[in-house]
C-alpha cells in the first residue's frame, strides 16, 4: 500500500514537471506492457459440487509428484491449426454468431448441436431424447441444479445419461462417450456441448466457425455456415422473448 502511495506521488510530480513545460507528450497511448496492481480470480466450477472424499482425491491428483518421463494424452502429436486455407469466403461480425456444428449422437446426426465455450455442462433436452428413442428408464439420477439457462431461476435436471458422440465422416472420425444433463423444458438446440472440447481435445474457432479436433488420419474439421447460426440464433432470440413474456403476463 504504501508503495502504491508513493508511486502515486511520484506519478503526480512528474505530471507537475510536464504541465510547468509545456510538454504533452505524445497523444498515441503508450503500447508497453501494461502494469498489473491487482488479480481477481472466480472460484466455483464442478468441484463445488463434489464431496469430501472427492475433492481430497482430486488434489492429490493435482499435486501428485512430477513424473520423470511425461504421460502424453492421446492424440496429443496431432497440432491443431488455423490459416487461411479454413478461412470463409467472408466472415460475417466475427465471434458473434454461435457455432453450431452436426454430430452424430447415438445413431443420429443432429443438426442444431451448440458449442458452448462457457456452460460447463453437457445438455440434452427430453425432446431429443424422444427424437434418439431414449427411455426415460435410461437416465441416472443428477448431481444437482444449475444456473444460467432459464434467467433468474435454477434449472433442476431431470437426471443425467451418457451417450456416444461422433465427430466427422466414415473416412475420419472421433467418437467419445458424453455425460449429458437432461432437462425436461424446451430448448432451440437439440444439446449443448461444452467440456466435450477436452474430450475430444477439440479447437473451437468461433471467427471462422469451425471446430478442428485430432482424428486416427488427421485433423477433422466440423465446419458451419454463417447462415445457419444466423438461423439458430434469430431462432434461440424469439424463443427467450416468448419465455420472459409469459413470465411477464403470470406476474411475480
Amino acid at each position: 500500500m504504501l508503495k502504491k502511495y508513493f508511486d502515486g506521488l511520484g506519478l503526480k510530480k512528474d505530471d507537475q514537471k510536464k504541465e510547468k513545460s509545456g510538454d504533452k507528450g505524445d497523444a498515441k497511448e503508450d503500447e508497453g506492457f501494461p502494469a498489473v496492481h491487482d488479480c481477481y480470480m472466480i472460484y466455483g466450477g464442478h468441484s463445488t459440487q463434489l464431496t469430501a472424499r472427492q475433492r481430497k482425491r482430486e488434489r492429490r491428483e493435482v499435486f501428485a509428484a512430477r513424473m520423470e518421463v511425461p504421460q502424453y494424452l492421446n492424440w496429443s502429436s496431432i497440432p491443431i491449426t488455423f490459416n487461411r486455407d479454413d478461412h470463409p469466403d467472408r466472415v460475417v461480425a466475427p465471434g458473434v454468431y454461435p457455432l453450431v456444428v452436426d454430430p452424430i449422437i447415438v445413431n443420429t446426426r443432429l443438426s442444431k448441436v451448440l458449442m458452448d465455450g462457457g456452460s460447463s455442462l453437457n445438455i440434452i433436452y427430453l425432446e431429443t431424447l424422444d427424437l434418439l428413442g431414449i427411455e426415460r428408464a435410461q437416465l441416472q439420477p443428477s448431481a444437482g441444479g444449475f444456473h444460467g439457462v432459464i434467467l433468474g431461476k435454477k434449472a433442476l435436471p431431470v437426471g443425467r445419461i451418457d451417450l456416444p458422440v461422433c465427430f466427422g465422416m466414415a473416412a475420419n472420425f472421433r467418437k467419445e462417450v458424453l455425460t449429458f444433463e437432461v432437462v425436461g423444458f424446451r430448448g432451440t438446440y437439440h444439446a449443448i456441448i461444452d467440456p466435450g472440447y477436452a474430450k475430444f481435445m477439440a479447437i473451437p474457432n468461433y471467427t471462422y466457425l469451425k471446430l478442428e479436433m485430432p482424428g486416427p488420419k488427421g485433423v477433422i474439421t466440423v465446419s458451419s455456415s454463417y447462415e445457419h447460426a444466423y438461423e439458430c440464433d434469430v431462432e434461440c432470440v424469439e424463443y427467450g422473448e416468448a419465455i420472459e413474456a409469459r413470465l411477464e403476463a403470470r406476474g411475480p
